[in-house]
């Protein structure tokens, strides 16, 4: 399977791309919306803020390619940042509008514990999914943010805690979303990405 990579200056795109290829995809990055042609999997990394990142995505085209993209049968695959601009809205520096691909929107971590949350999290999966299957009890993964998404509960496939009980992965449909770093995650995260390859192979057979 083909997974392209979306390079809009935010992401840890070397990391994430060996990540992908371990998991038994040909991997390939684009600056460009053309470049997502043949794609099995687009993936949408991120590091940094909300706003500049919307934006500077929506001058590339891709604001209106990857719902695009979506609704013709695609698998979009958000990391980090890249999840949190799935949703609706983030309200980080101000109200900024996201991809509209998953419901809720996104907000601050809230007083309790340092922030950026940066470390080890665990894990707590709420819904039975291929993705997580390959998860061993009690699996930490790698996490760097400082916001975090209210997501519709029937999206969330794990869970985790600081500060507040937030969602660590969703999936609605072909959209699906890690909070964490799975390049940073270790056997975690390779885990995690193998069992997204897996769900991807068994719903394209299923076609």
């Amino acid at each position: 399977m083909r997974a392209v990579i979306v390079d809009y200056g935010a992401g840890n795109l070397r990391s994430v791309d060996l990540a992908l290829a371990r998991a038994g995809f040909e991997t390939a990055l684009t600056v460009s919306p053309e470049g997502l042609a043949g794609a099995d999997v687009v993936v949408l990394p991120g590091v940094g803020a909300f706003r500049p990142a919307a934006t500077r995505l929506r001058a590339a085209g891709f604001f209106d390619a990857l719902p695009a993209l979506v609704d013709r049968g695609g698998w979009l695959l958000g990391l980090c940042l890249g999840m949190q601009l799935l949703f609706e809205r983030s309200d980080e520096d101000g109200d900024h509008e996201g991809l509209h691909l998953l419901h809720g929107d996104v907000t601050r971590l809230p007083a309790g514990g340092k922030v950026p949350h940066m470390g080890w999290n665990e894990l707590e999966v709420g819904a039975a999914s291929p993705i997580a299957a390959g998860l061993a009890p009690a699996a930490h993964a790698y996490f760097v943010h400082s916001y975090y998404a209210r997501a519709d509960a029937a999206d969330v496939i794990a869970w985790t805690s600081y500060s507040v009980r937030f969602p660590a992965i969703v999936a609605r449909g072909r959209v699906v979303g890690f909070q964490f770093h799975p390049e940073k995650s270790a056997d975690v995260g390779a885990a995690l990405l193998l069992g997204f390859a897996r769900f991807v192979a068994a719903a394209r057979v299923r076609r």
